[in-house]
C-alpha cells in the first residue's frame, strides 16, 4: 500500500504522528468508522496513555465522534470534512452517517485492509474507472453502476462501483483482484446479485482474481459453487454449445435413452438446466427438437467465446482478534 507522503505530511500538520495518519488516512479511504481494537492492533499496543492521548486529538479538533450501539458497542467516526479534504477525498461517502448494518460491513472492510496492506488498493471510483476504462481499454457501460437522482432537483448522477468492496493488485502482477465480504445474515442472494452486477465488466477482462471474505469458513464451499456456476463456467465455456450440449442430453434423457447419458453428462444438464431457464431457452429447445432450429441458427444468435478468460477464486477467513480493554478510548 503506497500513501503519498504529502497525504501524510497534511494530517502529520494537524498534530498527529506518522503512525496516526497513516492509520487515518487508511481509516478514511477504506470506512470512514473504526473500532479501537483496530487502532490498537495497527500500532501494536495495549489500551493506555496513548489510545486515550490519540482521541483528544480527534475529540478536540471535530475530527470524529463516537458512536454507541446496545449490542455493537462503541465505534468512532472519522466525519471531519477538513479532514478528508486534506488528502483530496471530500466527497467519499465515508464521512456521512450511516446505518449500524453498513457501518459493519465497513468496519469488516477496514479488518480486511489493516491485515492485507502490502496490496496495491485501487482506493477511489475514479482510480477504479481509470484503471478500467483507459489502462484496460473497457467501455464504461460495462462498469457496474447505480444512477442517483438528486432530493431537491431534476439532476441525476451516475455512481460506479458503489459496493466500495476492496479492488487490489498484487504487485507485481497487473491483475486485478475484486473482493467480496459477506455478510452473515445475508444469505448467498447478496451475493449471487453481486456476480450480476459484474458479471458484464468480468466479460470484457481477460484475467481477474474474486475473493470472497467472511469471518466464518461455513460458507465457503457453497459460495465456491455459485462463483463456478454464475462466473467460471459461462466465461469459459461457448454459450451456443453449451445450449446445444444441453439439448442433446436433454433429448435423451426425456427419450429415456438412459445407457447413452455418461455420469458427466448428468452433472451438466443438472447445472444448465438452472442457467438456460425460461421461455426463451424452452422455445428454443422446442424449435431444435422439430428441426426448426438449426445449430448455425444457434451458434448466430449466440455468438462464439473468442475471449479466453484466466479466473481465479479464493476464500479468506477474516480473523479479528480482540484486544484487551478495547471498548473505548475516550478520556474520562
Amino acid at each position: 500500500m503506497n500513501i503519498e507522503l504529502g497525504d501524510l505530511s497534511a494530517l502529520q500538520a494537524l498534530g498527529y504522528t506518522e503512525s496516526e495518519a497513516r492509520f487515518l488516512y487508511i481509516v478514511a479511504t477504506h470506512s470512514g468508522y473504526f473500532r479501537a481494537r483496530q487502532f490498537l492492533g495497527f500500532h501494536r499496543v495495549h489500551w493506555g496513555k496513548r489510545t486515550m492521548v490519540f482521541w483528544s486529538k480527534l475529540e478536540r479538533q471535530k475530527h470524529a465522534r463516537i458512536e454507541r450501539f446496545p449490542k455493537t458497542g462503541t465505534i468512532y467516526h472519522l466525519f471531519s470534512r477538513r479532514l478528508y479534504r486534506l488528502i483530496d477525498k471530500e466527497n467519499l461517502r465515508n464521512r456521512r452517517s450511516h446505518e449500524l448494518d453498513f457501518i459493519k460491513r465497513r468496519i469488516a472492510i477496514l479488518d480486511f485492509v489493516l491485515a492485507n496492506q502490502g496490496y496495491e488498493y485501487l482506493e477511489t471510483e475514479s482510480q477504479k474507472v481509470s484503471h478500467f476504462c483507459e489502462n484496460l481499454a473497457v467501455d464504461k457501460r460495462y462498469l457496474p453502476a447505480r444512477l442517483y437522482l438528486g432530493r431537491n432537483t431534476p439532476r441525476s448522477s451516475v455512481r460506479y462501483f458503489v459496493d466500495k468492496f476492496p479492488m487490489f493488485l498484487a504487485v507485481p502482477s497487473s491483475v486485478v483482484t475484486f473482493t467480496y465480504l459477506a455478510d452473515a445474515t445475508a444469505g448467498f442472494s447478496e451475493f449471487v446479485q453481486h456476480l450480476e452486477t459484474y458479471l458484464p465488466l468480468f466479460r470484457q477482462l481477460s484475467e481477474f482474481r474474486v475473493m470472497y471474505v467472511s469471518a466464518t469458513d461455513a460458507p465457503f464451499a457453497k459460495a465456491t459453487e455459485i462463483f463456478h456456476s454464475l462466473v467460471t463456467i459461462p466465461l469459459e465455456s461457448d454459450i451456443a454449445e453449451d445450449v446445444l450440449r444441453y439439448f442433446r442430453i436433454r433429448k435423451a434423457w426425456e427419450d429415456k435413452r438412459y445407457l447413452t447419458v455418461t455420469e458427466a453428462e448428468l452433472i451438466f444438464r443438472n447445472e444448465a438446466r438452472a442457467r438456460f431457464k425460461g421461455e426463451i431457452f424452452e422455445g428454443l429447445y422446442l424449435g431444435w427438437k422439430m428441426g426448426l432450429v438449426s445449430p448455425e441458427a444457434m451458434r448466430h444468435r449466440f455468438g462464439t467465446n473468442d475471449r479466453k478468460h484466466s479466473i481465479g477464486f479464493a476464500t479468506h477467513k477474516l480473523c479479528v482478534l480482540p484486544v484487551p480493554g478495547e471498548e473505548r478510548m475516550e478520556v474520562k
